[in-house]
Order: C-alpha cells, then sequence, then structure tokens
C-alpha cells in the first residue's frame, strides 16, 4: 500500500519519537513535537506508539490511499474529511482505495498528527524514521513532502480503537503555562529581573518552529554586573560555548526568551535561564504565533511528579481504549 501526497500542505514531515543519542554529535533528536498526540493517533490505529505518522503544521495535506487502511488524526484541531465529507479527529476512520484525505481550516492548535496502519515506511536512519530538514536526515528524501511524493505504508496496524475524548486529551491553555527549572546561570540576572520573568505574560512571536519557539512582549532582562569572560563577548547575554539541553531558554540580548525544540543546534554562545520541563515541551509544538504563555517556576521534585502526571495520563487513554 501506498499514499499518495496530491498537496502538500503547509509543512509536512515524517516523525516518529525521535533519535535520541546523538545530541553530543550536533544531531538533534528531532520526532513529533508533541509526542503526547503522535502515540494517541498510533494507538487509535493499532499501530505501536512510536511508529512513523506525518506531521502537518497550521494547513493539513490532501492525500490519497492506493488500499484500505485506518487513519486518526490528533493533535490541533485540523478537521479531517474524507473525499470532503467531515470525519472526527482524535477518532479511527476507515478509507478505502481510492479514498482522499483533505482538511478544514486550523480551529486550534498547531500541529497536527496523522497516523496510518501500519505506520508510513520511510528508512531507518540512525535509529529513527523522523526527519532533521536542516540535515537532510530521515524521512522521505530528508525534506517535507511535495506534491506527488509517495510514501509506503507497513504491515501491521489495526481496524481501529474507537475515539478519545476531550477530558483525555491535552492542549495548551490561554494562556499556556510552561513549567521551567531554573538553571546554572540563572545567577546572572538580578533578583528583580527573575522575578519579573516569571510575573510577565509573553506571547508568541513569528520565528517559531522545530528549532525554537521565540517569545516577546515581556520585561528585558536586567543582568549582574560582572567582567565578562574572555571569548564572551560583551554583551551580557554571551558566556563562554556551553552546551544546550533539549527545552533550554536562551534570552540572547536580554530581550526575547527562545525554547530550544525538537531540532535545536546542541551548544553556543548565550546564557541559558533554565529549561522548560520534559512534560510541557509537547503543548509548546501547539502554541501559534501570538499566543500568549506564562512561565511558572518549579522544582525539581514537581518536575519530576509532572513527568509521572504525563506517564499516568498515556496510560488512561491506554486503559480507555482497552489497550
Amino acid at each position: 500500500m501506498a499514499v499518495k501526497v496530491i498537496s502538500p500542505g503547509l509543512s509536512t514531515t515524517v516523525q516518529d519519537l525521535g533519535r535520541p543519542g546523538y545530541y553530543h554529535l550536533g544531531i538533534p533528536i528531532s520526532g513529533g513535537m508533541d509526542r503526547f498526540a503522535l502515540r494517541v493517533a498510533n494507538m487509535l490505529v493499532g499501530n505501536d506508539e512510536g511508529a512513523a505518522v506525518l506531521e502537518a503544521v497550521f494547513m493539513g495535506p490532501e492525500l490519497e490511499f492506493t488500499a484500505p487502511a485506518t487513519v486518526a488524526v490528533t493533535g490541533g484541531d485540523l478537521p479531517p474529511k474524507v473525499n470532503g465529507e467531515d470525519r472526527d479527529s482524535w477518532s479511527a476512520f476507515q478509507v478505502k482505495a481510492g479514498d482522499r484525505l483533505s482538511f478544514g481550516f486550523l480551529k486550534g492548535g498547531a500541529r497536527a498528527y496523522i497516523a496510518v496502519s501500519g505506520g508510513i515506511d520511510v528508512p531507518v536512519k540512525l535509529g529513527s524514521r523522523s526527519t532533521y530538514t536542516l540535515g537532510a536526515l530521515g524521512g522521505h528524501e530528508g525534506r517535507a513532502l511535495k506534491a506527488g511524493d509517495e510514501l509506503a505504508v507497513g504491515g501491521g496496524g489495526g481496524p481501529g480503537k474507537g475515539a478519545v475524548p476531550a477530558n483525555l486529551r491535552r492542549m495548551p491553555g490561554n494562556p499556556a503555562e510552561l513549567r521551567m527549572l531554573p538553571g546554572l546561570y540563572w545567577h546572572r540576572i538580578t533578583s528583580a529581573a527573575g522575578k519579573q520573568f516569571f510575573a510577565d505574560t509573553w506571547k508568541v512571536a513569528p520565528e517559531a518552529d522545530r528549532i525554537g519557539y521565540r517569545f516577546k512582549g515581556g520585561t528585558a532582562l536586567d543582568f549582574v554586573p560582572r567582567e565578562q569572560p574572555f571569548g564572551a563577548g560583551s554583551n551580557p547575554s554571551n558566556i563562554v560555548d556551553a552546551c544546550y539541553p533539549y527545552g533550554s531558554i536562551q534570552v540572547p540580548g536580554g530581550t526575547e526568551p527562545i525554547v530550544l525544540h525538537r531540532d535545536a543546534v546542541s551548544g553556543g554562545g548565550y546564557m541559558m535561564l533554565g529549561c522548560v520541563i520534559a512534560a510541557d515541551m509537547d503543548l509548546i509544538g501547539q502554541l501559534q504565533p501570538h499566543a500568549p504563555a506564562r512561565f511558572v517556576e518549579v522544582t525539581m521534585d514537581q518536575s519530576l511528579a509532572a513527568r509521572a502526571d504525563r506517564q499516568a495520563a498515556l496510560q488512561r487513554v491506554r486503559d480507555h481504549l482497552g489497550l
């Protein structure tokens, strides 16, 4: 079986749960920006939770199927249609050979995940089928999809597992609350600046993609005076090069924080305020430009508890679907 791309949408790529283990070599984890939605899409069609799916941003693709399949669309509210007829999102539905899947206008969120029974079968690169477009690695020819592409679909999958109700889904609030742990460079800003950073409501800037999300509209940081170390440059937000953890928050010039995401570089010369906790990184992937957000300080214990809560939320979906 194959899936033919009639129209690719704005930016549609093949993604799975990513390729951990190569960040120290400068190769990011990649994978779905909203891992919760990706996992649930696969659950609904009977795939392994880490099977490759399509991640569509803001605008959905138009796809034609060459054989019957089970399909599910989760994540952002991007209404699916089969041959022009509405289908429910967060729900498994059937397609026949020759059917076309298309989408209405985005109503909420930013990214939708399209799972097909059997999974998208592109070559495995460094342990993953995920697309890293900057490195032309993985996915379909290392790039976003184009009209005329044909994607193979693997074997397996199932007849469909029903639907996931709204109370079991996970999307950001308004404003989104992004929990973060202050990091090694927190001491570089004044106490007043730190308090104001958490008090401010920020907005997602147009420069928001798989590499990182920039936020604007808050108060510029005040830095504790110091003599800049050799090689750090004159701006107080600069440091001598350091590693960038996944989810780290850098603030070039002290004005607009950037949260590094799935395709981020692994190091550089900006100080980092801290890291958004892993449990909330999915929420960032569903934020549209100009969406409001607040950063919320948490402790390590609270971060670990949030991770456990996220795992429990996934288990509730599995239990609901009888998995």
